[in-house]
């Protein structure tokens, strides 16, 4: 990103207090922060985050970084954007935090980064949607997304599949509110390069377990491909609805979220067959052959007693390449060094498909893979393309 007049404005403004970015920051120590679902509905993923990010700083604290060591505070925020509010307060202002890394979920991210980049806290690779966490920051250039946008890629790996499979009738079941108007942001984009038009679509509210309507209304609908915008359990659900109507001839494809290895590992037999947009690579923790994701994985169950999943491999990957920013800002760390430093340092490791650096602050360039549910896990069908 290039720093224009209204980011340095910016940057002075949060810098009236003097010291504001030198909060977190002695000879000694880099203090960050993050908060994440501890008590909620996510909260036993929420756990092996926090374990990838304190495994990465651990490794890290051996050497230090231009002398210091990283330490993280860890707050719960229920998926509730007022705890997150509470927990982001407190961490600014008691804590004194130098930045929030890998904070999870959309809506507490919404409700806390204007807040946390306004008083100059770099805020590094929230798990929410990146379009809208920059929207809702005034793009902030203390704000760096690593998460790819679900319009984008919703829109590359619909039109490789209308494309591949020449799809000719196309289904849509969405979940109401900003994930399904990302979704359909790219649906529509990949319906007018294909030059068709949605033949059925239905929609559900968060929360929704029954799917039996929805499907029921694409089957009448004659479609041949069906479009996913689910998230994990929803997704399991929506196959559930087609192998219960021996719906045989038709291809469910789910976006990013629904392509994870939980949904392969609750859906055991429902959801084989079943075809994922992929943002990053999956590895089977038993058999990668890759020797980085091997280490990562043997190291998570040797010190936490479970294997660890994609989830906080990502994590873990994250918090690398924010610990790579604070080893190539130099001894002199302050929140806008860093930021500017940042647009120089690319990253690439056992998750990424190629390397990736940011522009405007968005990690690019945004590959898809297009993955198979096969025996329990998932199966890679074709090769990471940005859709050109």
């Amino acid at each position: 990103m290039q720093f224009n007049r209204r980011h340095v404005l910016a940057i002075a403004a949060a810098m009236t207090l003097g010291s504001a970015y030198a909060n977190g920051v002695t000879d000694k120590e880099v203090l960050i922060g993050t908060h994440l679902d501890l008590s909620g509905p996510t909260a036993t993923g929420s756990v092996m985050l926090r374990n990838a990010m304190q495994m990465r700083i651990d490794e890290v604290n051996a050497k230090g970084i231009h002398g210091r060591k990283i330490r993280l505070v860890t707050e719960d925020n229920g998926s509730q954007p007022q705890m997150a509010v509470r927990a982001v307060q407190k961490m600014i202002r008691s804590d004194k935090v130098f930045a929030l890394v890998n904070p999870f979920g959309s809506g507490t991210n919404a409700a806390t980064v204007k807040m946390a980049t306004d008083a100059g806290v770099i805020v590094f690779a929230p798990w929410a949607a990146s379009a809208v966490i920059q929207r809702v920051s005034g793009n902030s250039p203390l704000l760096f997304t690593t998460v790819q946008n679900y319009d984008s890629t919703t829109a590359t790996g619909l039109g490789w599949a209308i494309k591949n499979w020449d799809a000719k009738r196309v289904g849509v079941i969405y979940q109401e509110g900003p994930l399904g108007e990302l979704m359909r942001s790219g649906i529509n984009t990949a319906m007018k390069q294909a030059d068709l038009s949605v033949a059925a679509e239905a929609a559900y509210k968060a929360g929704d377990i029954d799917f039996s309507s929805q499907v029921a209304k694409l089957k009448a609908a004659n479609v041949d491909l069906i479009f996913a915008g689910t998230v994990i359990r929803e997704t399991v659900g929506v196959m559930a609805e087609v192998k219960k109507l021996n719906w045989t001839n038709v291809k469910v494809l789910t976006g990013i979220p629904g392509r994870s290895s939980i949904v392969t590992t609750l859906g055991k037999d429902t959801v084989e067959g079943l075809y994922g947009i992929g943002g990053w690579k999956l590895h089977d923790p038993a058999n990668t052959t890759d020797p980085a994701a091997k280490k990562f994985f043997t190291d998570y169950k040797a010190r936490f007693g479970q294997d660890a999943d994609e989830n906080a491999a990502n994590a873990y990957s994250s918090m690398s390449w924010f610990l790579e920013g604070l080893e190539a800002t130099g001894k002199d760390l302050t929140a806008e060094k860093f930021a500017k430093a940042m647009q120089g340092v690319s990253h690439e490791d056992f998750t990424t498909y190629t390397k990736v650096s940011f522009k405007n602050n968005h990690a690019m360039p945004e590959l898809v893979s297009i993955d198979q549910a096969k025996n329990g896990r998932w199966v890679q069908i074709a090769p990471p393309t940005d859709g050109r």
